[in-house]
């Protein structure tokens, strides 16, 4: 089976050109079959949502690997544009243009946002009893829901072509209040690790705290609002990524 030139690459995934019009995102050898799935039923349970998306067709094993055929899109991310513009203020507000077209759906056969922070904060190691107990208590008291939430939505999953935004990356979609969608984006912008060793660091943790500031004013809410959700995303993160 022959593919084309790569178009992208990611940590698990390298995208290929593929027939007319596709591409086909192959994961790393040794990448989790289960998880490769449950991307594509994802991306199968949105397909006919109105905002901006590839459309997800089938799932391909190919020389010990397993990938998922999508729409291509042609376009740079949304990470590249900021880090190259600067604009802040203009990626803060195609950030909300498109997350609020997402949070406007509701979904029923996707999994529950709480299921996957209880999973999480339970598969953290070593676990910490106190803690764990605390963002338990407070996950059992948010919002329960129905309303779509991508789950990944950051700059890295935006692409970016001729002023239209389309989002990418469907392995963490979920239906919840939309509160925990825009909580989790506020983490994965601000919260996430700039590496030590990288030039500037200083000027970059800045830039991703001001990023964040905007994003919010440009989806009308506060940090007051999200507070609780932030507490139990930061708890779940030990569990779901337990080397950052």
């Amino acid at each position: 089976m022959k593919y084309g030139r790569i178009i992208g690459e990611g940590n698990t995934a390298t995208v290929y050109e593929w027939e007319e019009g596709t591409v086909l995102k192959l994961f790393v050898q040794g990448y989790p079959k289960n998880a490769v799935e449950r991307e594509f039923q994802n991306a199968k349970a949105i397909n006919d949502m109105n905002f901006a998306k590839p459309k997800a067709y089938e799932i391909i094993s190919c020389e010990e690997r397993t990938g998922i055929v999508y729409d291509r899109v042609e376009g740079e991310s949304l990470q590249d544009w900021v880090l190259k513009t600067g604009d802040l203020q203009g990626c803060a507000e195609y950030m909300a243009r498109l997350h609020r077209t997402i949070v406007q759906n509701n979904a029923r056969n996707v999994p529950n946002y709480k299921e996957f922070l209880k999973s999480n904060i339970l598969n953290a190691q070593p676990p910490h009893l106190m803690e764990q107990e605390g963002a338990l208590e407070i996950l059992d008291k948010l919002k329960e829901g129905n309303t779509l939430c991508h789950g990944d939505f950051h700059p890295g999953n935006i692409l970016l072509s001729n002023g239209d935004t389309v989002v990418i990356d469907f392995m963490n979609v979920c239906r919840g209040d939309f509160l925990y969608d825009v909580a989790r984006t506020v983490f994965l912008v601000e919260y996430t690790p700039v590496p030590a060793e990288a030039n500037d660091r200083e000027t970059l943790l800045h830039f991703k705290k001001t990023l964040a500031d905007l994003y919010l004013i440009e989806m009308n809410v506060t940090r007051e609002m999200i507070q609780d959700y932030l507490s139990v995303i930061i708890a779940a993160r030990a569990g779901e990524c337990p080397n950052e």
